[in-house]
């Protein structure tokens, strides 16, 4: 079954005509990039677009949510006067379900556990007529990458790692659930036109060398805001040597480095995974444009001339990575991670190694595992750490079990996982005797901040390809490499790994008995979506209160955070997740992983009201009691990591008025935004050390609010004494509309309000 086959038509019948035209527009030579980004414009435009300057309305074709992201999204979609979603859309329950003893048990106690939630987004699905993916269907991105994503195309998912579907030519991008109400009304989706990164592949892999390694090394180079603002393009040949779920695992861990999306161009590899998954008829429709679904000729010869930056790597002579501890981007070529684990004192024992997740379960990477494990069985080898492999699709998982390879990891002592999120996003019940000894994991996800995976600021997460992965589980220490070292079997023999071997998709097909999808009602408008008004897992919306039309005086300093502040920190997930439908119940998350400056703690903060320190969520609704309006001061890169825009709502909903920081994450900078929040960074990077604990905070020439204008903030000590600085902002005239409303959805609803 192809989904959205006559979508999926007109895009193509359009698409020559819209690459011409963009053509003639700017004059050109064109990247695959400009192609789509160009051919999904909301309207047509006469002028270009300047990159990393210019405010772009898109028109996507698709949305896809998660579950719980879903739920906000969908609770803010109820109220926008919609009796339909206006573009194909889908709900994949993959996040709510936690890892303990395995996959059946697992699941079972997630469905009992999550009815509530469930249920209401099974029925409001039903109502709006979009597509369900039921729990244990799999991971949003590999089901997405099975069934809906395709060569050419745009969409937006309520997930960071939704550029997976560039392994098929998509361009696909995280975004928060306001965004994705935005695209779901009818109405226009705002970006900012990305800057162009270029990453030529030359060289071809062999051996042990995975897709993992490219990502992992590119991180290494861009750093985890490297790619903010931008568009990572692959192309080259050894872009086209790499398998489509290759391609998407590089892609899907673009979110790492802080990209908008990373996409490569239309080849024979996607052709091939587009036929095995069912979707001939899309190959046959992208072959027939496939000229428009490549960089243009004149790029390839000169990429200089038409990327902003261009990176080159040799595949021939790339060498598997690890990246970490506690961020992506720290990245080790497996010839120095020894000495790197040695000389930084990180634990060397591995204590759990953990394979699949959304970044690493296709076919190909758990055939090259298995081929590992089935080498540990012939070598008389015993794995030597905890191993769990997590499928990231039920049509994975089918096959793989069908193939042999489940049972291959059953005999090494593997623990199969439900097709879910699981242990990548904090959804794990670990086992460990000592929660605050030092240990090491390393999974094949794409994450791996601290306390990421189980909680534990303990924990050294590593991050690598399933097979280095596999292979460490084997040894049980991080100081071995599997490229020249050997290991002691049963027998007291040395023997060494020979290189992983495995198909790029399966010789027999796929197979599946059922996917888990559930198709929406063909007349929503009789089903009935409930939220009961006691319930501490769902909460109906009201809207957030509009700008009171002056400047916001008085306000107090409620965090000054130091450091790395992710959208972890700002609204953990693990077991919070189960109030991600219920605003004022996960509010008491907010904020609680950030570190403060002035003591270095964390969720202990001054309550200036009473001098008496504090948890986070507390002290702010202290304020909220008292009338008062509250400043939240970060450091780089703010709110980088998930898309969640809990971690914008939350503040929003206890009363913080503006986030004060010297630079954003993009995703989380356009959440604020959408919430009627400030986003504001300092004109001085150093005015960021003269926020004191007792500041009293002015933020003035809010009645003249205009793009491009900067705005001013006045501290007031406690001895008496002020400074006053310059802030910006990056507000655009509709989004100064926005906060002026009290939040885009307000727009929204006004307009839906104004047209009945």
């Amino acid at each position: 079954m192809v989904f959205d086959i006559d979508m999926i038509k007109k895009v193509y019948a359009a698409l020559p005509g819209k690459v011409e035209a963009t053509r003639q527009l700017l004059g050109r030579p064109l990247t695959l990039a400009e192609k789509i980004l160009y051919a999904h414009l909301y309207a047509p435009t006469t002028t270009p677009f300047e990159r990393g300057k210019s405010y772009v309305e898109f028109a996507p074709d698709r949305v896809a949510m998660q579950d719980a992201t879903a739920q906000m999204a969908l609770l803010q979609f109820m109220t926008a006067g919609r009796e339909k979603v206006a573009v194909p859309s889908t709900v994949h329950c993959d996040h709510l379900i936690q890892a303990k003893v395995g996959a059946t048990q697992d699941l079972a106690a997630a469905v009992d556990t999550n009815k509530e939630v469930y249920d209401f987004l099974s029925s409001i699905s039903d109502k709006y007529g979009i597509g369900f993916w039921k729990p244990g269907a799999g991971i949003i991105h590999q089901v997405v990458l099975e069934n809906y994503a395709f060569p050419g195309g745009m969409m937006i998912g309520t997930d960071s790692h939704t550029p997976n579907a560039g392994g098929l030519g998509m361009l696909a991008i995280g975004v928060g659930g306001a965004d994705a109400v935005d695209v779901m009304a009818g109405l226009p989706w705002e970006l900012k036109m990305p800057k162009l990164i270029g990453v030529k592949l030359t060289g071809k892999m062999s051996g042990w060398t995975s897709a993992k390694d490219v990502i992992l090394k590119v991180a290494g180079i861009l750093t985890v805001k490297g790619g903010t603002g931008a568009i990572v393009e692959y192309f080259g040949e050894g872009a086209d040597s790499l398998s489509a779920t290759g391609k998407g695992t590089i892609c899907n861990m673009g979110a790492e480095i802080g990209a908008t999306c990373s996409v490569f161009a239309y080849d024979s590899k996607m052709a091939d995974y587009l036929k095995v998954t069912s979707r001939a008829e899309v190959a046959a429709l992208a072959d027939a444009v496939k000229e428009h679904l490549r960089p243009d000729a004149e790029v390839y010869a000169d990429p200089k001339k038409y990327y902003d930056e261009v990176i080159e790597i040799n595949l021939d002579e790339l060498e598997p990575h690890v990246n970490g501890p506690f961020t992506p981007d720290l990245a080790w070529p497996i010839s120095k991670f020894a000495q790197a684990i040695k000389e930084n004192n990180w634990p060397e024992k591995l204590e759990v190694a953990l394979i699949g997740s959304c970044t690493n379960s296709s076919y190909e990477d758990i055939s090259r595992s298995a081929s590992l494990a089935k080498q540990a069985i012939d070598k008389q080898l015993d794995m030597k750490s905890e191993f769990t492999i997590t499928p990231g699709s039920e049509l994975v998982r089918y096959t793989i079990e069908r193939d042999g390879l489940l049972s291959t990891f059953d005999q090494v002592g593997g623990v199969v996982l439900a097709n879910a999120c699981g242990p990548c996003i904090g959804q794990w019940a670990r086992h460990i005797d000592d929660p605050n000894r030092k240990n090491s994991i390393i999974t094949s996800f794409n994450r791996n901040f601290a306390k990421r995976n189980d909680g534990l600021a303990s924990t050294h997460a590593f991050v690598a390809s399933p097979e280095i992965v596999t292979a460490l589980a084997i040894a049980g220490d991080l100081t071995f490499n599997p490229l020249t070292d050997t290991l002691k079997n049963k027998n007291g023999e040395d023997v060494k790994l020979d290189e992983p071997t495995g198909y790029e998709l399966p010789v027999k097909g796929f197979a599946v008995d059922d996917a888990g999808y559930q198709a929406p009602a063909e007349d929503g408008s009789k089903v009935q979506v409930i939220v009961s008004p006691t319930s501490d897992r769902l909460q109906l919306l009201e809207a957030f209160p509009a700008w009171e039309g002056t400047d916001l005086k008085g306000l107090k300093l409620l965090i000054k955070a130091k450091g790395k502040c992710t959208t972890d920190h700002i609204s953990m997930a693990g077991p919070w997740l189960k109030y991600r439908g219920h605003l004022d119940n996960i509010s008491n998350n907010m904020l609680i992983g950030a570190v403060n400056a002035f003591n270095d703690k964390t969720d202990t903060v001054k309550n200036s009201l009473t001098g008496a320190y504090g948890a986070v969520p507390a002290t702010m609704r202290a304020y909220k009691a008292a009338g008062l309006g509250a400043v939240v001061v970060g450091d780089e890169n703010y709110g980088e990591g998930s898309s969640r825009e809990h971690a914008a709502m939350e503040p929003r909903h206890l009363g913080v008025r503006a986030i004060l920081v010297k630079s954003f994450a993009r995703i989380h900078e356009t959440n604020l935004k959408k919430q009627g929040m400030l986003g504001l960074t300092f004109a001085n990077k150093e005015d960021y050390d003269k926020i004191q604990e007792d500041d009293t905070i002015d933020i003035v020439g809010l009645t003249t609010f205009a793009p491009g204008k900067p705005l001013s903030v006045v501290l007031h000590h406690k001895d008496g004494s002020t400074d006053e600085f310059a802030v910006n902002h990056t507000y655009n005239e509709q989004q100064i509309e926005w906060f002026k409303a009290g939040g885009a959805l307000n727009v929204i609803r006004a307009e839906a309000a104004k047209n009945k």
